[in-house]
């Protein structure tokens, strides 16, 4: 009796990881049609590291847009 309740023990905690691994693999089984739908998916789950997001914030002010052009180039295409 006490064997069989020691085995049966130690066969729940293996079952129920067992559950949880096939729910993890069901839960991130997915398709994306495009390359860029898979893209954001993964940087919607995906968090940015604290260096890199300042070096980022710093690079991009750095960046000057460019001159805006008059209406009538953008018209005519000049």
């Amino acid at each position: 009796m006490k064997q069989e309740s020691k085995l049966s023990q130690k066969q729940e905690p293996l079952a129920e990881t067992q559950a949880e691994a096939t729910q993890n693999q069901a839960q991130t089984a997915r398709e994306f049609a495009t390359s860029e739908e898979l893209l954001r998916a993964d940087a919607a789950q995906t968090p940015v590291p604290p260096e890199i997001e300042q070096r980022l914030k710093k690079s991009s002010a750095q960046i000057q847009p460019p001159p805006a052009r008059p209406w009538w180039k953008n018209l005519l295409g000049r």
